[in-house]
């Protein structure tokens, strides 16, 4: 079983994202589990209404809209997004590579985005129960893991994400003591956004999208409500910040 532990009310779940490699795989195997009466994959190359754009606040409140008015409430929200390049830009190797408009634009897509989903979605959860909210972050966004420096915006960026996962997890138990707000590392995935990088892949680390969302829904599946706030990789291992 993968998700969110089944309850006697009608509920649904919210992908977005659901077009990336990881975000699509993680749709069809809610889809397939068929513990969640209706899935809602949003993303913003989707035909409207289930059209998102995670940098334009609009656009989150009328996705959240469209799903509250479209079923059950969700009790499983996953932000399957994420910038690591794009437009001949890639991750900083050297301090002459930053530039503010990338570091923008990769905190606005990485950071801020996942908060006007979670200022939005959250809301929406029940206040009892157990619900989880969850954005996908990344390994090297851990300070205390940083051993070789580097890739500056990506990193800060799910750094920034990773306090406020803990920022929203706090005020969410407040609402529901049930809820559970977390971050998810999936691991090295065989998507558009590691392809260029997979030559640095250890071997036998490299997974395809079905895999690493069957190990990303098994973490959530065993995830409790103590663990709120932290960061966890595929396997269910903590991440400290």
């Amino acid at each position: 079983m993968i998700g969110v532990a089944p309850m006697t009310d009608p509920e649904s779940a919210v992908v977005i994202g659901a077009a990336g490699g990881i975000g699509a795989a993680l749709a069809d195997a809610l889809a397939a589990d068929g513990r969640h009466d209706v899935i809602h994959r949003l993303a913003r190359s989707a035909p409207a209404p289930f059209a998102i754009d995670i940098t334009d606040a609009d656009s989150v409140a009328a996705a959240a809209a469209m799903v509250a008015a479209g079923g059950p409430p969700p009790r499983l929200v996953i932000v399957a997004t994420g910038l690591l390049h794009a437009d001949g830009h890639r991750p900083e190797r050297g301090l002459s590579d930053i530039d503010p408009d990338w570091m923008a634009r990769s905190f606005a897509v990485n950071t801020i985005g996942p908060a006007l989903v979670a200022r939005h979605f959250l809301p929406l959860l029940p206040r009892r129960g157990r619900t989880i909210f969850t954005a996908l972050s990344a390994r090297v966004g851990s300070i205390a893991d940083n051993r070789t420096g580097g890739w500056f915006s990506y990193r800060a960026s799910k750094a920034a994400l990773n306090q406020l996962v803990r920022s929203f997890a706090i005020a969410e138990t407040r609402r529901n003591p049930e809820a559970v707000v977390v971050a998810l590392h999936p691991g090295t995935v065989d998507t558009a956004m590691s392809r260029p990088f997979q030559r640095a892949v250890a071997p036998g680390t490299l997974v395809t999208p079905p895999i690493a969302a069957a190990n990303l829904l098994r973490t959530i599946d065993a995830l409790t409500p103590a663990q709120t706030g932290r960061i966890f990789a595929w396997d269910g291992s903590e991440i400290i910040p």
